[in-house]
């Protein structure tokens, strides 16, 4: 079955997140009204809708640092991962987690990184040298 993920979420303008998915993320955008637009999120649908963001709080543990939860993201090959975090850094991004590896030489190896969109609304991003590899166990 081939399917593509959606999730709809709340930023408070729509031009910030223009701005932010469309120029920083690169996403290309699709269908929009006054109040909500589609972007091509990396394959999969997001929309954002004109409200007030969902409520976050850093509970989730990775490592020894605690990250927002609920948050949303995204899988990339390593290459694209670190295109990706030298984008974000060259944006002047505000890190939640710095980009890093993790688990090195384990199954599960990765590399990750947390941020916020403009509103609050929180991102991680991994990287894996193979795809294969994401559900890997020790």
């Amino acid at each position: 079955m081939q399917s593509i993920f959606h999730l709809a979420f709340n930023v408070r303008d729509l031009d910030a997140a223009r701005r932010f998915y469309g120029g920083v993320l690169g996403c290309r955008e699709g269908r929009s009204t006054d109040t909500w637009v589609d972007f091509d999120f990396f394959g999969h649908q997001i929309s954002l809708h004109l409200g007030e963001p969902f409520a976050t709080a850093r509970t989730g543990h990775v490592g020894d640092k605690l990250v927002p939860m609920p948050h949303f993201g995204l899988i990339l090959q390593l290459a694209d991962w670190q295109a990706m975090a030298k984008r974000l850094t060259d944006a002047g991004t505000e890190f939640v987690l710095e980009p890093q590896g993790r688990f090195e030489g384990q199954p599960g190896e990765q590399w990750t990184m947390f941020f916020l969109d403009p509103f609050g609304n929180p991102i991680e991003v991994k990287g894996f040298r193979s795809l294969a590899t994401v559900y890997d166990a020790q």
